[in-house]
């Protein structure tokens, strides 16, 4: 799926009239013009969904000209250094990048929350676990593996994922099956619901086919102290034994960006919506197939108050 000079507003004005009745005539300072603001809008509908609302804030009140990329979750981080891009909206923990980028680096800033929370975890259809209840835990998956031929549907690879390590640890006779990107994963274990086939596969909240497909999540077990779960070089295999955290979604900006004094810089950086938020303009995108601009222009129109904040009124 990135200070600043706020854009002119009626506070403006009133605060330039209020100047001229003090202090005689007054000329008035110009307003940085916004110019182009590159968002990267990420390979998950959560994302395109904080991409297009942005990008149609940053237009309509702005006048900025939007570019969106399409770059992976972690080769954005170069081109936040390189500035071919300018803002992630939603960053999915990756701690080693803010490592690299931010703390040593210093080419990429954290913008702080975006105010949606994710969680990853395994998932199955909940018709199957109406059929096995002992599947409400990953204890009951053993010695039914052979039900789902031996695999596990991954996710997609630019994702953080610990799944062949996790299954490893808890014993089960499971193997990734791996897939491209999220569409083809979504195409594999759509068709078996179809069917009402068994499925195990990794999947996430906020997500809008969560309000179309009727899921259930397999508990995993619980975290503690040093739990890890980005795969990395000579992690002991125990520390992946446990569930996914849940994500408090982070924006990060690129330092030119965050420097260059445009006015979109504050209005990204006080960006915050909620997960049902998110889930509304998802649906509108993935569920009924709206245009993503014109998804963010109806909900930019529907919620008023909440984008004037962003705007610093």
């Amino acid at each position: 799926m990135r200070g600043a000079v706020r854009a002119w507003t009626l506070v403006g004005i009133v605060a330039v009239l209020a100047g001229v009745a003090a202090a005689g005539p007054v000329a008035a300072r110009p307003t940085a013009k916004c110019g182009t603001v590159t968002l990267n809008e990420q390979a998950w509908i959560g994302s395109t969904a904080n991409t297009y609302v942005a990008k149609a804030v940053l237009e309509k009140y702005l006048k900025c000209t939007v570019r969106i990329t399409q770059l992976g979750e972690i080769p954005v981080y170069k081109a936040l250094a390189g500035g071919q891009t300018d803002a992630v909206l939603e960053d999915w923990q990756n701690v080693a990048q803010y490592k690299q980028y931010i703390d040593t680096q210093h080419t990429a800033v954290m913008g702080g929350p975006n105010g949606v929370v994710g969680h990853v975890g395994w998932f199955i259809p909940t018709y199957l676990l109406k059929q096995y209840p002992q599947f409400k835990t990953w204890r009951g998956l053993k010695g039914h593996e052979s039900l789902f031929k031996g695999a596990f549907l991954g996710g997609d690879p630019s994702y953080i994922h610990k799944d062949q390590q996790l299954i490893q640890s808890l014993g089960l006779k499971l193997k990734v099956d791996g897939v491209s990107s999220e569409q083809v994963e979504v195409a594999r274990w759509s068709s078996l619901y179809r069917q009402h086939k068994p499925v195990l596969f990794y999947w996430y909240t906020p997500q809008s086919l969560n309000a179309e497909y009727d899921l259930s999540e397999v508990a995993l077990p619980p975290r503690f102290p040093g739990c890890v779960d980005a795969v990395t070089v000579g992690t002991p295999l125990t520390d992946y034994r446990c569930a996914y955290e849940n994500e408090i979604l982070n924006k990060v900006f690129s330092a030119r960006f965050a420097k260059s004094g445009s006015p979109a810089y504050p209005v990204l950086e006080r960006f915050q919506w909620s997960n049902l938020d998110q889930e509304i303009v998802s649906n509108w995108i993935a569920g009924d197939h709206m245009d993503p601009d014109a998804a963010g222009q109806k909900w930019v129109a529907e919620n008023n108050a909440k984008v004037m904040t962003w705007l610093g009124k």
